[in-house]
């Protein structure tokens, strides 16, 4: 069965702390508002405890014994971890969320939809600070400390708890000019003698499969003057009539909206996989904050997310 460090050993973990970070027992008295020996006799305690030298001290000198700063930076997460749980206790008792609220958000789609409107929640819940980190790579929540993400593809992850907020579409798209100098594909087999803009950062960059409302399915390979890992480029690309592009709605919601970029081949959807989903570890006692978080953009993209344009042909299937 676990047991709870007793108060005594907090304050020793507290006072070891203290004093390697100081470098000092007097500069660290001076910050906990504690006599040096008080402290001294704390860091001793602990090391009787833990059966092994923590710190090794002469006359001017402090520094850390190997053990020592092993124990540092556990000692760094216990005090992270016991302030957290006072936030989250004052939380459920004033009904309030408040502290540090570290999100996952996918590149691009974070900057584009997400970025833009922190500053809003920030405002909403101002006793809550967010650690945004955006990447393309699926953190692990547990083992990275990660409170929730933000998630655009088809779930494989068991341990999280998932919430879809909002559907997402591929499509084809292309610019009026390049449409109006090579003309529109009728049937996704036209694309194999049209130029493609393929996007690396999924493995079948290299062949689009479709199916339509007959449940005719095709695959063809798409090639083309330009491949990228980078989408917006991708996009600026296709505004500029370089070739033919296969994104997502999010992606081009704002140049379709304006024209710069249309659908094509609306009768053929490209297969999908997935929505955009916040997930987190688990729901069991969830903090205020995270909870905030989740209600927050769901309700920023319903009842239609921002990105949805004037689009034509099939919607979500």
């Amino acid at each position: 069965m676990h047991q709870w460090p007793d108060p005594n050993e907090v304050a020793e973990i507290a006072a070891f702390a203290a004093v390697a970070e100081q470098g000092s027992f007097t500069k660290a008295a001076a910050v906990l508002g504690r006599d040096a020996t008080v402290l001294s006799r704390r860091v001793q305690s602990l090391e009787q405890r833990l059966g092994v030298r923590l710190l090794t001290r002469t006359t001017r000198h402090l520094a850390l014994t190997e053990a020592g700063s092993a124990f540092l930076a556990r000692a760094k997460t216990i005090q992270a971890a016991l302030t957290e749980a006072r936030e989250e206790a004052a939380t459920l008792g004033g009904g309030e969320p408040r502290g540090t609220l570290r999100l996952a958000l996918p590149g691009t789609f974070g900057r584009m939809w997400i970025a833009p409107y922190l500053p809003d929640f920030l405002a909403a819940y101002p006793h809550v600070r967010v650690d945004a980190s955006y990447s393309n790579r699926f953190v692990d929540l547990v083992a990275e400390g990660f409170d929730a993400a933000v998630r655009l593809a088809e779930l494989a992850d068991s341990r999280l708890v998932a919430r879809r907020i909002a559907p997402r579409r591929r499509l084809l798209c292309a610019s009026p000019c390049f449409l109006q100098r090579r003309g529109a594909p009728s049937r996704p087999e036209d694309l194999q003698r049209l130029p493609c803009l393929g996007f690396t950062g999924l493995a079948s960059h290299l062949n689009w499969t479709f199916s339509n409302a007959r449940g005719e399915s095709v695959t063809v390979r798409a090639d083309g003057p330009l491949v990228s890992d980078d989408a917006q480029g991708l996009v600026h690309a296709a505004e500029r009539g370089l070739g033919i592009m296969l994104c997502t709605d999010w992606l081009v919601g704002r140049e379709l909206a304006e024209g710069t970029l249309v659908p094509v081949l609306t009768e053929w959807l490209p297969r999908d996989e997935g929505a955009i989903y916040t997930v987190v570890p688990s729901n069991r006692l969830l903090p205020a904050k995270t909870r905030a978080f989740i209600d927050w953009i769901a309700a920023r993209y319903s009842p239609i997310a921002p990105w949805r344009g004037p689009l034509t042909g099939p919607m979500d299937r």
